[in-house]
């Protein structure tokens, strides 16, 4: 049973995938397609966002998928088609754009947040560490005593 309820996770898993590719774009040549399947995990679907195309359902992702392949059917590299695609469309279509000069912050932004939240929290625990939480004195001055004494003795008035 637990078998079972394995494969057909995996088949739901995957289940997306198969079908976003439909069988009309399928390449004859297994290492063609291979090649495709490869760029098409690479490009950024313009519609969803943050879908590659080979996962997309939508109509401009199916564009861009045939327009790959014939691609790659007329001879270009890899690099050739994602320069054609970057081109086009901005370096925004590639889910893993190259570490450039523009793109520093991109790459290494999120680890400059964490650092300086490090930082900030590592200055702020420190200087609540030596923070005496009450005063040191806290004891009572000599007419307090008075008045508590007064107090207790059932005087209203020290």
């Amino acid at each position: 049973m637990m078998r079972f309820l394995m494969m057909v996770c995996i088949a739901l898993l995957f289940a997306n995938v198969a079908i976003a590719i439909n069988p009309d774009e399928v390449l004859k040549d297994p290492a063609l397609e291979t090649r495709a399947r490869a760029l098409s995990v690479d490009i950024r679907c313009l519609v969803c966002q943050n879908q590659s195309i080979d996962d997309s359902d939508a109509d401009l992702a199916k564009d861009l998928r045939t327009l790959v392949r014939e691609r790659l059917t007329a001879g270009d590299s890899d690099e050739d088609i994602k320069k054609f695609l970057v081109a086009r469309y901005g370096k925004f279509i590639l889910l893993r754009p190259p570490v450039q000069g523009e793109t520093y912050l991109l790459w290494f932004g999120p680890l400059l947040i964490l650092l300086l939240g490090g930082i900030g929290t590592f200055i702020f625990v420190r200087r609540q560490r030596y923070k005496p939480l009450l005063p040191s004195d806290t004891g009572l001055t000599a007419d307090e005593e008075k008045r508590i004494t007064a107090l207790l003795k059932g005087d209203p008035q020290p």
